[in-house]
């Protein structure tokens, strides 16, 4: 009976092994990929460019304070150089920001003594702007956006000549003015042709500023006195940049999408 029961047993033990061996191997399965976090474009910027740009101005010539002759148009064009700071926040695909910067160059143009027949050259040496922009993102590393603020800006005095291009013994001096502007560009992550940037971004921007009147006086060489004749003078500057922008935080995490 013990034979029996022992001979049961490991036959029970046998089969039980044999069945375990015919099983499938247990599958490999991956662990679940984690999504990508999107970058946010919350946070603080710096850039850095140049660009062109051309004014035009209203201009007539007052004589006593009295305007001698009608509205004219005179005008100049140049190149700048501009760097910035600002800070923005995102809202879902919108993003809110407000920034200020300025530009550095020499848009060169005309200014007359209409009354006088004298006419000299003005220049835009520098401005400023601060301001607030309202963006879309057209993709996660797309902004595209308008913006709006107030803009002051600085111009040279000039020599005035003749009909012959002499001398005169006149001039200008130089002034300031303030105003304000509208513009609007597109901002995009410079990841492109499989190089990784983050943080690195470029921006192409259209600005037009209106700036006040200025009654500029007309002067002599000698003892800097002033004529009777002013010069009436409201620009309006026109420019295009391209800037190269770095933000702090584009690594930093936003809700991610799955």
């Amino acid at each position: 009976m013990k034979k029996f029961l022992l001979a049961s047993v490991a036959l029970m033990a046998l089969t039980g092994a044999a069945s375990a061996a015919d099983l499938a191997a247990r599958p490999y399965t991956k662990a679940p990929m984690v999504a990508p976090v999107a970058p946010s474009w919350t946070g603080f910027y710096i850039f850095g460019g140049a660009g062109g740009g051309i004014w035009d101005a209203d201009s007539h010539t007052n004589v006593l304070g009295v305007p001698a002759t009608i509205d004219q148009r005179v005008g100049g064009d140049g190149w700048f150089g501009t760097v910035g700071i600002g800070y923005d926040w995102q809202v879902s695909n919108w993003v809110i920001g407000a920034f200020a910067d300025g530009q550095f160059g020499s848009l060169r143009g005309t200014i007359q003594d209409q009354f006088a027949a004298l006419t000299g050259r003005i220049k835009m040496e520098d401005a400023w702007a601060a301001g607030a922009r309202v963006g879309y993102l057209v993709a996660p590393n797309v902004l595209s956006y308008v913006n709006a603020g107030y803009s002051g800006s600085h111009w040279s005095g000039a020599g005035l000549t003749d009909l012959t291009g002499a001398a005169s013994g006149f001039h200008t001096d130089s002034f300031n003015r303030n105003g304000w502007f509208v513009g609007g560009g597109v901002e995009n992550n410079l990841n492109i042709f499989g190089i990784s940037a983050p943080g690195w971004f470029m921006k192409t921007e259209y600005r037009a500023a209106y700036y006040d009147r200025k009654d500029v006086a007309v002067r002599t060489d000698v003892g800097n006195l002033a004529t009777t004749d002013t010069v009436s003078f409201k620009p309006w500057v026109q420019t295009i940049s391209t800037s190269l922008v770095y933000r702090f935080n584009w690594t930093g995490p936003v809700v991610a999408k799955y």
